[in-house]
């Protein structure tokens, strides 16, 4: 499947869909650095590797945004937490999604790992989830809690299955969300920018990466 975004086009199509979002998107915060984290929601192998059945076409055009934004928060000494979204061999933790999905990222395979390009460095915290949200019985928000965060960067994939649930929980907990329209991505346009425009509706800032950057400095 052709990616409906490349690394020429995301600027361009970044201020389109926040063009087409503008009117909902109005609760326009600023980052408070001290009490921030980002979150890079699934940027696994299994979804970026373009052999694998699972791949998603906009995972490779948005790596140079989420290599950047990383670094930016390592410099400023934010937390940086990843999640993976895993599966037992025997799939006893499956339930639903393996009767919804055909493919599965199974645990401890080279495949489950995040990306060699933004791999976790050794004192950051790795998330493993079994379900969409990040927050669902994982320690995502005992975590954030010990780090007294209150403003939470949400990037990654997919924008509309874990990102945006994600995001949703992360609101019922009174984080403040920022979620980074040109660091996340879906399967097409059309769901992605779907997205978008619910969360700014009711969850969520919609954002780029450049400025969060220019925040944390």
């Amino acid at each position: 499947m052709e990616s409906y975004i490349n690394k020429e086009n995301l600027t361009l199509k970044t201020l389109q869909w926040l063009d087409k979002i503008s009117s909902f998107n109005i609760h326009k915060m600023t980052l408070n650095r001290n009490s921030s984290a980002l979150l890079v929601i699934d940027m696994q192998k299994f979804f970026l590797n373009p052999d694998s059945p699972t791949f998603t076409c906009s995972g490779l055009p948005i790596l140079p945004r989420h290599e950047k934004l990383i670094s930016e928060f390592r410099k400023a000494n934010r937390p940086v937490i990843y999640t993976r979204h895993v599966h037992h061999p025997d799939f006893i933790d499956a339930g639903i999604m393996k009767w919804w999905w055909q493919g599965a990222c199974l645990e401890g395979t080279s495949e489950s790992e995040i990306h060699d390009s933004i791999a976790p460095l050794s004192n950051e915290k790795v998330i493993l989830k079994h379900r969409y949200s990040a927050f669902y019985n994982t320690d995502l928000e005992t975590i954030l809690r010990c780090l007294k965060i209150e403003d939470l960067v949400v990037t990654g994939l997919m924008t509309n299955l874990c990102c945006e649930s994600t995001a949703r929980d992360a609101y019922y907990r009174d984080y403040r969300v920022f979620f980074l329209a040109d660091c996340t991505g879906s399967i097409n346009e059309e769901m992605h920018l779907a997205s978008l425009l619910n969360l700014a509706f009711g969850f969520a800032y919609v954002t780029t990466a450049d400025e969060i950057v220019l925040q944390l400095r």
